[in-house]
């Protein structure tokens, strides 16, 4: 489609050649005389740029064409027209968000630059937009990343649940990202502009973690000095997320079950029930059940808690997500530090894709982020990061049980990890068009588009691009 170009203009001959102008160029050229007009327009239609003179004459100026654009359409690039002498007006429309300015008496050429220069950016902003949200779609949820079978299962289970009040209890070992889970539960449920409450139950002492669920009453015990309402509260319409509830004491847990099955609590102190609206999300990386069996957690509350059980396959089990969790965390990294992410080398992926991370995702985090601070030069290299060599140079890791298998068995296993690492890193540097990675790395395209069946990278919608 061609580009949309809304031109404001009070001058009817400027207005008239700028419009040729850019026909000429093959651009789509709509005009408004008036700001007001202009403003109108912006709001129900789609520009890819406005070119707005800054003095448009009685109404509405240049000045709140930009403000209504910013608002309305705000990845849409404005160039501000200035009359001769006014460049430092034009220079205050760029702190208040214009890409650029072009003052009069102007050319043709600088205004093809100048037009040409803001579509530019436009088609960047939007493509960066469409591949963010390609890679939420086929391959994460909020912050949650993953593209193996094992981490699709977690995000049907949660779109599945997530609109329901049904609680869920989400298992793992530690550093697989069990909050991110009840953090994507929660947004994409109906208590989403609720609160999200997260308690880290293995971190409150056992003197204060009903205080701090429940809340307490002035004077309920020794520096008491006021009431004050505790974690279930905090969360009244939203979701409280339990985390390693399996370290809870269990006259805690009783209360926790009575939340569960009458929706009321009393304050440590207190006598009157408090009825509270919250959806529990609760997470351990214990054995529950062997616990239930010692006595030291209630088969009950154990029960309550799995109405429906998510399970967060451990890092190890799934290489072939290592890469876009690594280009996640550069990209989070790059704006939190307001830089451009830098670049890691085949053999830097390669150690991380081959690396066992027993801290799982976590761990994974800490080593991408230690590496992209202090790598010297703009990509990281393996010297760069700082893992256990051993570990890391041994090849592809061993996934669970992969010791005790049949040789052919684990060999199978060990190729089926190198294929996914390999193959989706390829997909990802060719945009996922199916026949440029064949190309890339070698492969007939009907062989790889067998290859991606075989190992599910290709989503049920169809969701890699095939041109």
């Amino acid at each position: 489609m061609k580009p949309r170009i809304l031109i404001v203009e009070d001058e009817r001959a400027i207005r008239l050649a700028l419009s040729g102008l850019l026909r000429r160029e093959g651009y789509e050229v709509e005009q408004a005389e008036r700001g007001g007009e202009a403003i109108e327009r912006l709001g129900g239609e789609a520009f890819d740029l406005v070119l707005t003179d800054l003095a448009l004459g009685a109404g509405a100026s240049g000045m709140d064409v930009l403000r209504h654009s910013r608002e309305l359409q705000p990845e849409t690039p404005v160039v501000m027209i200035t009359a001769h002498g006014n460049e430092k007006v034009a220079v205050e429309a760029m702190k208040l968000g214009a890409d650029d300015y072009v003052p009069k008496p102007f050319d043709n050429d600088e205004i093809r630059m100048v037009v040409r220069r803001g579509l530019e950016r436009t088609r960047l902003a939007r493509e960066n937009r469409l591949l963010r949200a390609r890679v939420e779609r086929d391959y994460g949820m909020g912050q949650l990343i993953g593209a193996g079978s094992a981490m699709r299962r977690v995000f049907e289970t949660i779109q599945k649940v997530a609109e329901t009040d049904l609680t869920v209890l989400v298992r793992g070992e530690s550093g697989t990202g069990k909050e991110l889970v009840a953090q994507a539960l929660h947004q994409h449920g109906s208590r989403r502009s609720r609160p999200f409450v997260a308690v880290n139950c293995a971190a409150i002492s056992r003197e204060l973690v009903e205080s701090e669920l429940f809340g307490h009453e002035k004077g309920a015990f020794t520096g008491a000095d006021a009431r004050r309402a505790g974690r279930f509260e905090a969360a009244s319409g939203g979701t409280i997320f339990l985390d390693e509830i399996g370290d809870m004491p269990l006259e805690t847990q009783a209360k926790v079950l009575r939340v569960l099955q009458e929706r009321s609590f009393e304050r440590v102190g207190g006598r009157a029930p408090i009825e509270v609206d919250v959806r529990v999300v609760a997470a351990t990386h214990r054995d529950l059940e062997a616990d239930v069996r010692s006595g030291r957690f209630r088969e009950d509350l154990y029960y309550r808690l799995k109405v429906v059980e998510i399970q967060v396959p451990p890092l190890r089990e799934r290489p072939e997500d290592v890469p876009a969790l690594v280009e996640r965390f550069l990209e989070n990294l790059g704006e939190r530090l307001g830089r451009p992410p830098k670049e890691v080398s085949s053999e830097a992926l390669a150690c991380l894709c081959r690396h066992p991370w027993p801290g799982n995702v976590r761990e994974l985090r800490n080593v991408v982020e230690q590496a992209a601070v202090l790598a010297s030069g703009e990509n990281i290299g393996a010297q760069d990061l700082h893992l256990d060599h051993a570990a890391a140079g041994a090849g592809p890791a061993p996934t669970s049980g992969l010791d005790a298998l049949p040789f052919s068995d684990a060999k199978r296993r060990a190729v089926e990890a190198f294929e996914r690492v390999y193959l989706l890193r390829a997909l990802h540097e060719n945009d996922g068009n199916v026949s440029r990675t064949a190309a890339a790395v070698g492969m007939v395209r009907q062989s790889l588009q067998q290859k991606i069946r075989e190992l599910g990278l290709r989503s049920d919608d169809g969701s890699l691009v095939d041109e």
